[in-house]
């Protein structure tokens, strides 16, 4: 489904530096991406637009499930689900939100939820994009809680 939504990439720092925390934007929000769309994944969040910025990496409590192609995030695990945090603003979450069919197409795959995710110590409302339990039957846990590095 991201035909149509997938941006020439651009090069752009990877990280804010040292204690800079980003301008404050209207209607801003957070995202925690923990799969396809973390950076240089088959989705990567930054060829989107409009263009997120970067926060920071992230942790969930949960548990992390491989689906083949991208994985399924299930909250209140036993592992730490790690991820990145982005700003975004409305245009992007509503990008966001056709991609884990969401909207206009509501399917019953993926839920978007709003929850605590550390970053560098501090806890930031993220929105995230959970799984259906009922698609996880007969799936593998990724045990390590890491999409990239446990597929």
């Amino acid at each position: 489904p991201l035909k149509g939504f997938m941006m020439p990439e651009t090069p752009t720092p990877d990280v804010l530096p040292a204690g800079h925390k980003p301008a404050a934007v209207p209607n801003e929000r957070y995202v925690f991406v923990y799969g396809t769309l973390r950076k240089g994944e088959a989705n990567d969040i930054n060829r989107l637009r409009p263009r997120p910025d970067f926060v920071g990496r992230g942790r969930v409590p949960g548990t992390l499930y491989h689906l083949g192609s991208y994985p399924g995030l299930v909250m209140n695990g036993n592992t730490l689900v790690e991820g990145e945090v982005y700003r975004i603003l409305p245009e992007l979450e509503c990008v966001l939100d056709e991609i884990e069919e969401i909207h206009p197409q509501q399917s019953d795959e993926y839920a978007k939820q709003q929850v605590t995710v550390q970053v560098d110590g501090l806890g930031l409302m993220c929105l995230v994009y959970v799984i259906n339990p009922l698609r996880l039957q007969g799936r593998p846990v990724i045990p390590c809680g890491d999409w990239v590095t446990g597929q």
